[in-house]
């Protein structure tokens, strides 16, 4: 089953990366694990068959979904904290003006467990291009997206942001850019 396409088929606006991205979570996480567990950490059954509505209206249909709270507590394996963190860190630069507050802290869910994939998170957002993750972040969480003044790859840089407020540096030296990391963090994607 094609569940991005299905996703983006229901999308209320499938050029908006908001609408993208969160197809690419939930898709690459049905695809995992299927439509049985909850495919968002953090999200609960009816949040999450709310960002569906939101986002998706009739795709709980299409795809059929039978979640009950207990398979939900399933998806607090490995990573669950570190995407607690990173909830925290994108909720307290959101925008009030971007949306509500349940579809901010819904995009901020979303955005934290694509971080624990294993490429640029543009790409685990299955998005176009970092393009259009620059264009999300902007929009919902312009302060923090802001503090990335030197155009470091957004991963990297809110793992930064996260060390930098328990007093860990992550740089080889005392400055990012004589860091013999720096092409890991700053090259092209």
């Amino acid at each position: 089953m094609d569940f991005h396409a299905i996703l983006m088929r229901h999308a209320v606006n499938p050029g908006d990366p908001t609408a993208l991205a969160l197809a690419g979570v939930l898709s690459s996480a049905f695809e995992q694990d299927g439509v049985d567990a909850l495919p968002i950490r953090g999200l609960d059954a009816p949040e999450t068959l709310w960002l569906l509505a939101r986002w998706f209206p009739g795709a709980d249909a299409a795809l059929s979904f039978a979640w009950e709270e207990p398979v939900g507590a399933s998806r607090r394996e490995s990573g669950y904290d570190e995407v607690e963190d990173l909830v925290v860190l994108f909720k307290e630069h959101a925008d009030s003006g971007a949306g509500t507050p349940d579809e901010a802290r819904c995009v901020a869910h979303a955005l934290a467990c694509a971080c624990l994939g294993a490429n640029h998170l543009w790409q685990d957002l299955r998005l176009p291009s970092r393009r259009e993750l620059s264009a999300l972040l902007g929009y919902w969480f312009p302060r923090l997206a802001a503090k990335n003044v030197h155009d470091m790859k957004w991963k990297k840089f809110f793992y930064k942001q996260l060390c930098e407020r328990e007093g860990l540096f992550v740089c080889k030296a005392p400055s990012c850019g004589v860091c013999s990391d720096y092409a890991h963090c700053f090259g092209p994607e």
